[in-house]
Parts: C-alpha cells; structure tokens; sequence
C-alpha cells in the first residue's frame, strides 16, 4: 500500500493563499515578550475564535513527503460538522484514494494496489505514531487544538512571541502555542520521549471567513523509529454550509487490508 494515501486521507491539514490572509502575529506581537497570562486567560480568548459552520467545503493542493518519497496531489475534503469527513485524493484529475471518516470509524480505498481498509482509529493510531479520533481529525483541519482545552490541567508560559499551554499525562507531553495577538493556534505538538515518536502541527497565516477563521498555512510533521513524514497543503478554495453530499462506495474487486 502508498502510505502516503492513508496519512493524507486521515491526517488532511490544510494552508490557504489568498488576498484576505492576516498578519502572522510573530512578525507584529501585541505585548512585551516577559507578559504571560493565566491559562484560563489563553483557553477562553482561544475559543471564542469563530468557528461556527454546518458544512464545510474545501478544494486543496497537497505535498507529501517521507524517507524514500515525494508526491504531490490534489484534494477535496467536504466536512459535515460533529458528523462526517470526506476526502478524494486525486492525480492528474483522476481518483486515487477516497476516505469517509466518522465519529466511530474511518473508511478507505485506494487504486493503485485496488485495497481498501474498514476499522476503528486504535490501530490507525498506532501506525501513525499518535492517538486519533473523528474530533481530533476535525479539529486540525480547522485550526483547532486537537484536544479539549478545558478537559485537562494546563501549565500557561511564554515560549518566545508565544503563550504556550503545556501538560504533560503519563509519558506524553502535549504542548499547544498560541500568538499573543487573537489568540490563534500558531502550533501544537505531542510527544512520546519513550516511543521515540512526535507529531508536531504548525500554522502561519490564518484566513478570517464570515463563518469560521481558518488557518491559512500549515505543516504537519510525524517523527517516529520507522521514519519521518512530513505534508504540507494548500487550500484552493473554501465554501460554507452548502448542501453537501457524501458519496463512498468501495469499487469491486478491491482487497481487505488490515494495519498491523
């Protein structure tokens, strides 16, 4: 199976180009670089960042890379809030991979070697070096954190222009950043020092819809003992609350796969 197919499907971030871009806070922070904040402070300023759509539609450009490969695709995500995520991958105008990701399971096929996977995220998660579920997938594609800031303990510091949230539970270390200016995630990261795996998120510009602010750049980086993955993503265009439809069916023919 090209892996590049799964982690695209599953782990689809996105970057926006476009005139309505806004300043990276890096470049233009709006306080002293010795100010820091209560954590409660940098939770609530966070999310009461917009986000407020039923229906989300994105048409993308995407860049995969890993030790022994480069390619680059292009994508449609089509998002039904709390409900269903739907990816096409495609070259050259043709399909190549298609996913349907839900609250209980996540869906796949893909051409080249004709396979398709059915499962749950436990050994998803553990493929790709950390824990996913259906939130933590919708939540990235957003510019969210991909956990619930207000379901856990945090430590709130100031790591260069930034205000940083940091936890750590057992022998995982989540740390989230934020730009002092609107409080939007700039980058989030999880690492597992004795798994020898970290999967690190990093956005730069954001783009302010009537619906939702989206990140407008992004780069995701997954470090584990078998290698490293890195995808970068562009978003062509972007839509809200139209009604969408989610259409999937594996071809036939197609063989079961299992992840080990």
């Amino acid at each position: 199976m090209k892996h590049w197919h799964l982690i695209l499907l599953v782990v689809f971030l996105g970057s926006c180009k476009s005139k309505a871009v806004l300043a990276d806070a890096k470049a233009v922070p709006s306080v002293s670089d010795t100010t820091v904040v209560s954590t409660q402070k940098v939770i609530e300023s966070h999310y009461s960042n917009k986000t407020d759509f039923s229906t989300l539609y994105i048409r993308s450009s995407a860049k995969y890379r890993d030790d022994k490969q480069s390619q680059n695709v292009s994508a449609e995500i089509r998002i039904k809030n709390g409900e269903k995520i739907l990816v096409s991958i495609r070259f050259l105008g043709i399909t190549m991979a298609k996913a349907l990701i839900t609250p209980k399971e996540v869906k796949y096929y893909e051409k080249i070697n004709g396979t398709y996977f059915e499962g749950d995220y436990a050994s998803l998660s553990e493929w790709l070096g950390t824990d996913l579920d259906f939130d933590k997938i919708q939540n990235m594609l957003v510019g969210q954190p991909i956990d619930d800031l207000t379901q856990q303990q945090y430590i709130a510091e100031r790591a260069d222009t930034f205000y940083k949230l940091n936890a750590v539970d057992k022998n995982t270390e989540k740390s989230f950043f934020f730009e002092p200016k609107n409080y939007r995630l700039k980058k989030q990261e999880i690492v597992q020092t004795e798994k020898e795996r970290a999967f690190t998120v990093r956005y730069s510009d954001f783009q302010k819809f009537t619906s939702a602010i989206l990140p407008a750049a992004l780069e995701i980086n997954a470090m584990q003992k078998k290698g490293k993955t890195e995808i970068s993503i562009d978003y062509n265009s972007v839509s809200f609350n139209e009604d969408l439809s989610f259409p999937y069916s594996v071809p036939d023919g197609y063989d079961r796969i299992f992840i080990n």
